[in-house]
C-alpha cells in the first residue's frame, strides 16, 4: 500500500490523476492465500489391531506351507499376514501375527472347523493360544529380529503407562527397545508389550531382577508376567 500511495502522489502532481482512475477501475483484488504453517504435523496414525496365535508344531518346515496355503481364507475373514516368528528356546513354538480388520470376524475364523482341520493337517500340537490386541503403539523403525513378548494384567492402564514410559531409558540400557504396545480388545487391563532385543543376556537378567519386580508392583501389575522370547523369521 505504501508503494501505491507513493506513485499516486507523483502522478497527481504531474496532472495525470485521470490515468490512475482509468487503470484502477478495471482491477480486482485477489484473495490472499492462507499462510501455510511449515511446522504443523499430522496426528499419529493408530496402528492396525492384531490377532496373535501361538502354537506348538511338530515340524516347522512342514507347518509353513500349510499355513501359507490358507491365506485366502484368512483374507476373507479380514486377516492379513504381518509376521511369522519362532520361539528362541523352542523353534517349533510358532507365533503368527495378523493384522485384523474386525475382531468378530477374527474370532469366528478362530472358532471355525476349517481352521481346526487345517491346524491338524499342518501338525499343530495341542490347542493354540490366541489373543486379540488393540494396538496403541507400533515403532516400525525398531527392526531387530530378536524380541520378547510380555503379557501381564494391570490395575489401571493410565497409571501403568506412566510408569512404563518413564522406565524407557532403563530398558534401552538393558538392551531392549520398544517395538509395540497394546491391550486386549475391550479390556485395557491385559497388556501386551513387544521389545526388540540387542543384548539377550542383559534383557533376560533384567526380566528376573528385583528392580523390575518392584517397578511392576509400583505400576500396578497383578500377578507374574509371561515372557515369550522369539525370532522374527518372516515379515510380510
Amino acid at each position: 500500500m505504501k508503494h501505491f500511495k507513493f506513485f499516486s502522489a507523483i502522478f497527481f502532481a504531474a496532472g495525470l490523476s485521470f490515468a490512475i482512475t482509468s487503470c484502477n477501475s478495471g482491477e480486482e483484488k485477489k484473495a490472499e492465500e492462507p499462510v501455510k504453517d511449515s511446522t504443523a504435523t499430522s496426528a499419529p496414525v493408530k496402528p492396525d489391531n492384531i490377532m496373535v496365535i501361538i502354537s506348538k508344531v511338530a515340524n516347522y518346515d512342514n507347518w509353513l506351507p500349510e499355513y501359507e496355503s490358507h491365506d485366502s481364507v484368512r483374507k476373507a475373514s479380514g486377516l492379513h499376514n504381518a509376521l511369522i516368528c519362532r520361539g528362541t528356546k523352542d523353534s517349533n513354538t510358532v507365533m503368527v501375527v495378523l493384522k485384523m480388520d474386525d475382531v468378530d470376524k477374527a474370532k469366528a475364523f478362530a472358532a471355525s472347523p476349517d481352521l481346526k482341520e487345517r491346524m491338524k493337517k499342518a501338525g499343530v500340537v495341542g490347542p493354540p493360544t490366541i489373543s486379540y490386541i488393540d494396538m496403541q503403539m507400533l515403532d516400525t523403525t525398531v527392526t531387530g529380529t530378536s524380541r520378547v513378548l510380555i503379557t501381564h494384567k494391570v490395575k489401571d492402564w493410565d497409571a501403568w503407562k506412566k510408569v512404563f514410559d518413564a522406565d524407557k531409558p532403563n530398558r534401552l540400557a538393558a538392551g531392549s527397545s520398544d517395538r509395540a504396545l497394546g491391550y486386549s480388545v475391550g479390556d485395557n487391563h491385559m497388556v501386551t508389550i513387544a521389545l526388540a532385543i540387542s543384548d539377550m543376556k542383559k534383557a533376560e537378567e533384567r526380566s528376573k531382577s528385583p528392580e523390575l519386580k518392584k517397578l511392576m508392583e509400583e505400576a500396578g501389575v497383578e500377578g507374574p508376567p509371561a515372557f515369550f522370547y522369539y525370532t522374527v523369521t518372516k515379515q510380510y
